[in-house]
């Protein structure tokens, strides 16, 4: 069975969603769109499928299944709702929005449309991540303690001059933490469970000309009763691998991109000695920390490969729509912690929208 793909959206990410493509046996890049012509035409060029210039007609190709959405984070939901109306699969780049409404509408759509919807967090994906999500399912961290993030990263003023959206709450939908930490929030939450409870405290500290966060720290608490820290920034020089701590009562474990870098466990199983081996042998790449084109694809390729197993086989993608949305839930808590100086209780209202001065502030000049 071979699936042909539409990749919406032919920005940056476009060409790691087109190689990806390429490297899944029956799975094919068949056409593109953009709202800048010149930007469809240029990835067709590159990859040879068929640039399309209005969303509607890449929608009424037969030949396109499944649609991957890499617009900017605040417009994803229009034609991620439009794909699953013309009956496509849809697979969206995080954040899977910038709102929970916005979110739930992604949702709702696919739902009554009975398409799959995957939003993308290759992290979840590598070997490394797989390893200790198995750890905490087998019960070795004993109860869980601490699960913390660090991802400080840098970011040139000119990445933000380099696109009028970049830097926006209406379309970038928040700064460090919507845009590049988001991987590490996902990651916390599937390893550690719901978060309850957040304080934060959020800053524009190293840029100029943008209206979001270059740098947060939040403290959280899970409902297992662990307690945890997330640490965002753009504006950290030269900008470092971003790192993943999970501790436990018998147990820690901390990753850096891909690598395992601390295994300790109180009780030794077998396959430690393969897991201990392999911390010798780094793979990360520079992980986007100084440059956000500095990134493998092989993650977005098993999770591609994932989505289109579920087409198959009639399940449910590993990371769904409710899934992509509890990220933007709990950034969306921090961004409220950090305005109004108080703890922020989780789950969040229904639309927990920043004020509407915000979203419609766009870019200060």
């Amino acid at each position: 069975m071979s699936f042909g793909f539409g990749v919406i959206g032919c920005g940056m990410i476009a060409k790691f969603h087109a190689r990806a493509i390429a490297d899944i046996r029956g799975a094919k890049l068949v056409a593109c769109y953009d709202a800048i012509p010149a930007s469809a035409d240029r990835l067709a060029a590159e990859t040879g499928c068929r640039a399309y210039h209005k969303l509607a007609n890449l929608l009424a190709d037969p030949a396109v299944e499944v649609v991957t959405i890499g617009t900017p984070s605040g417009a994803h939901m229009e034609p991620a709702v439009a794909a699953a109306k013309a009956g496509k699969h849809v697979i969206v780049e995080k954040p899977l929005e910038i709102t929970l409404s916005r979110c739930d509408k992604i949702v709702d759509a696919c739902r009554k449309a009975k398409v799959k919807l995957s939003a993308i967090f290759p992290s979840r994906f590598h070997d490394s991540s797989q390893e200790i999500k198995q750890a905490i399912e087998d019960g070795r961290f004993g109860r869980l303690t601490m699960g913390d993030a660090y991802v400080k990263w840098f970011r040139p003023q000119s990445y933000y001059d380099s696109g009028a959206w970049r830097g926006t709450w209406k379309l970038d939908g928040g700064g460090a933490l919507m845009n590049q930490a988001i991987h590490s929030v996902d990651l916390l939450a599937w390893f550690m469970g719901p978060a309850i409870e957040i304080r934060a405290q959020t800053g524009l500290l190293a840029h100029e000309r943008i209206a979001v966060e270059d740098t947060a720290v939040a403290t959280l608490r899970y409902a297992n009763g662990a307690l945890g820290v997330i640490e965002a920034s753009t504006a950290a020089f030269p900008g470092y691998l971003k790192r993943i701590e999970i501790h436990g009562s018998e147990g820690s474990a901390a990753m850096e991109e891909e690598d395992i870098v601390k295994w300790d466990f109180a009780r030794k199983h077998r396959r430690d000695v393969a897991i201990e081996r392999g911390m010798h042998k780094h793979k990360s790449t520079g992980g986007g920390a100084s440059d956000p084109a500095a990134i493998g694809h092989h993650g977005h390729t098993r999770q591609f490969r994932d989505v289109l197993a579920a087409i198959r086989e009639g399940h449910e993608p590993a990371i769904d729509g409710h899934e992509g949305r509890r990220s933007v839930e709990i950034i969306l808590a921090i961004y409220k912690a950090a305005e109004t100086g108080r703890a922020v209780k989780l789950p969040l209202a229904n639309d927990p929208t920043l004020k509407a001065r915000k979203l419609d502030a766009g870019k200060e000049r």
